[in-house]
C-alpha cells in the first residue's frame, strides 16, 4: 500500500507542475483534465503526508524517551508517543479507506424515483414525505433538485415522482437509499386509530452521459399526448406530453410536467438513458459471485431495507440493524446519521473482503 501511496504523491507533485506551466494553461482540454486528477488526489496525498510527519514525531518521542535522562521529560514524552501511536492508527485506516477502489458513479448526479407501493392512499402519502425527505436533505448539501415526472395522487401524496438531483457526490451519499420504505403509523382518514402499515419503493439511478449510454433512434417509439392532472383533468390543451417507448428492453418513459414537447422528450430521454446504465450494470453485477457482493444489501426493488415507526419516533434500518428514534429531524431531512453508518459498513466489509 505504502508504495502505492509514494507512486501517488510524486503523481501528485508532478501534476501541481502542469498545473502551473504556461502551454498546459493554454490547453484548456488537457488542463481541465490535470486539474480533476489533482483534485482526486489531494485527499489521499495531504493524508499520506499528514501519515508521514506523524511516523517521523514518533521516531523522535522514541529517541527522547531512549536518551532522555530527567524523568518527568521521559514520562512526558511517553504520554506524547501514545497519543502519537493512536493517531497513526487512524491515519492508517483512512489511508485503508482512501486507497479502496472507487465506485466510477459516486460524482455523479442522480435520478431518484420515488413509488407508492402497497397500502393504497397512506402508500402515496409516505412517497411524498419520502420525497420531501430527499429534497430537505439535498438542499441542506447545496444541491439542486429538479422534478422530472410525477403522477400526483388524488389526497395529495404521488403515485410516483422522478427527480433528478444534481450535486458534486449525490450518488456517493444516496445510493443505498434503493429499496423497499416502510411504514407504520395511524392514517389521518383512521377513526379508530389502528396503526397500518405501507411501503414506498425508492431507486437512486446515476445519470449517464450520452458517451456512456448510446440510444440508437431506431430503438425508440415516441408518442405524444395531452397532459393531465390529478382526476384526469386536462393540464393543458396541446399535445406536449411525451411517451418514450425502447424498444429492445420495453422500458417506458412518460414526462408531461412542461408545456414544450421537446423539454418533455429531452427529460424522458435523460431518464431512459439511467435506467439503461442502471440495467447494464444490474446484469454485469449478476456476473459477479456472491460473496464479492456488498453485504449491505444488494440496492434491489424488492428489498425491505428501512421501516419508520410513527407512534415510536423510530427508524431501523434492516441491513445494519441500526436504530435511531430521531425519526422527526430524519424526515426533515438531516439524513447523515442513517447514511454515514452504512457507508462506514460499506467501507469496513470492502476491506474485509480485500483482507
Amino acid at each position: 500500500m505504502f508504495e502505492k501511496l509514494k507512486a501517488l504523491e510524486e503523481k501528485y507533485e508532478e501534476l501541481t507542475k502542469l498545473l502551473s506551466d504556461p502551454k498546459i494553461i493554454a490547453q484548456q482540454d488537457k488542463f481541465r483534465s490535470y486539474a480533476k486528477s489533482h483534485a482526486e488526489l489531494s485527499e489521499i496525498v495531504e493524508t499520506y503526508r499528514k501519515y508521514q510527519k506523524v511516523l517521523r514525531e514518533i521516531e523522535e518521542a522514541r529517541e527522547l524517551i531512549k536518551n532522555e535522562k530527567d524523568r518527568e521529560i521521559r514520562e512526558l514524552a511517553e504520554g506524547e508517543l501514545k497519543s502519537l501511536e493512536l493517531k497513526r492508527e487512524d491515519l492508517e485506516r483512512q489511508l485503508k479507506i482512501l486507497m479502496l477502489p472507487k465506485d466510477p458513479n459516486d460524482e455523479k448526479n442522480i435520478f431518484l424515483e420515488i413509488r407508492a407501493g402497497t397500502g393504497g392512499d397512506e402508500a402515496s402519502l409516505f412517497a411524498a414525505d419520502l420525497f420531501r425527505m430527499y429534497t430537505k436533505y439535498a438542499e441542506s448539501k447545496n444541491w439542486k433538485v429538479e422534478i422530472m415526472s410525477q403522477s400526483p395522487s388524488e389526497v395529495g401524496g404521488f403515485k410516483e415522482i422522478i427527480a433528478l438531483i444534481e450535486g458534486k457526490g449525490a450518488y456517493s451519499r444516496l445510493k443505498f437509499e434503493s429499496g423497499v420504505h416502510r411504514v407504520q403509523r395511524v392514517p389521518v382518514t383512521e377513526a379508530s386509530g389502528r396503526i397500518h402499515t405501507s411501503t414506498a419503493t425508492v431507486a437512486v439511478l446515476p445519470e449517464a452521459d450520452e458517451i456512456e449510454v448510446e440510444i440508437d433512434p431506431n430503438d425508440i417509439r415516441i408518442d405524444v399526448f395531452r397532459s393531465s392532472g390529478p382526476g384526469g383533468q386536462s393540464v393543458n390543451t396541446t399535445d406536449s406530453a411525451v411517451r418514450v417507448t425502447h424498444i429492445p428492453t420495453g422500458i417506458v418513459i412518460s414526462c408531461q410536467d412542461e408545456k414544450s414537447q421537446h423539454k418533455n422528450k429531452a427529460k424522458a430521454l435523460r431518464i431512459l438513458r439511467a435506467r439503461l446504465l442502471d440495467k447494464l450494470q444490474r446484469e454485469q453485477q449478476d456476473k459477479i459471485s456472491q460473496s464479492r457482493k456488498s453485504q449491505i444489501g444488494s440496492g434491489d426493488r424488492s428489498e425491505r431495507i428501512r421501516t419508520y415507526n410513527f407512534p415510536q419516533n423510530r427508524i431501523t434500518d434492516h441491513r445494519i440493524n441500526f436504530t435511531t428514534h430521531n425519526m422527526d429531524k430524519i424526515l426533515n431531512g438531516e439524513l447523515d446519521e442513517i447514511i454515514d453508518p452504512l457507508i462506514a459498513y460499506y467501507q469496513a466489509e470492502q476491506l474485509k473482503n480485500i483482507a
